[in-house]
């Protein structure tokens, strides 16, 4: 079976799958092989170079890396992407974010995958909301709209786990919905400083 599934036939299927990121398990199934010739392809084509391992159980292809937002989403689940990296991607935050920032309701953590930083920031269950499922290059990325977005970063300054600015671009800031999703925080100083971000009486 294995000399079968050469390099170009594994290629294939992973490309027909847009599967450039994927657990073992996902693996085997693609290839409908056993979970010891799955590992034993595994290890040769990681040896030769095709694949790297990112993070206990995760590889991805070489050849056709996955996107930043899709490795965020995928290697730390429940999580979205929000804070500076989703303020930046819908353009509320003008600076460039080196690092991929998500929202998650499990323990934080942090991982260093491919010279890059994927931070995940723990929020209350009830805070996880707020954000939607984007296609990037093929692939869903869940994402926070860019109100939530703000709310999560401005909670995270309020409780001094992040550095304000002054620079968020807020000009299409929906207030209504800030509004909305501002009562779920119940929070004084997240209030106050939003009121006064938006010039919300």
């Amino acid at each position: 079976m294995t000399n079968k599934l050469n390099w170009a036939i594994v290629s294939e299927k992973l490309q027909n799958k847009k599967m450039s990121l994927f657990t073992p398990s996902g693996f085997f199934s693609l290839l409908g092989v056993s979970e010891n010739t799955g590992k034993n392809l595994l290890s040769a084509y990681t040896r030769k170079g095709f694949f790297i391992k990112i993070k206990n159980s995760f590889y991805i292809t070489k050849a056709s890396k996955p996107n930043d937002f899709e490795i965020s989403n995928k290697i730390y689940r429940p999580s979205y992407i929000s804070f500076e990296t989703a303020l930046s991607y819908h353009n509320v935050l003008p600076e460039i974010v080196y690092s991929i920032t998500s929202a998650t309701s499990k323990a934080s953590r942090e991982y260093v995958i491919l010279d890059k930083s994927f931070i995940y920031h723990r929020i209350k269950e009830e805070l996880f909301f707020g954000y939607n499922a984007i296609k990037i290059n093929g692939q869903t990325i869940l994402m926070a709209d860019k109100e939530k977005a703000l709310l999560d970063y401005i909670y995270f300054v309020a409780l001094k786990k992040k550095p304000d600015n002054d620079r968020l671009n807020i000009k299409d800031i929906s207030v209504p919905k800030i509004k909305k999703y501002l009562k779920k925080y119940s929070n004084s100083l997240l209030e106050e400083k939003i009121k006064k971000l938006l010039t919300i009486k």
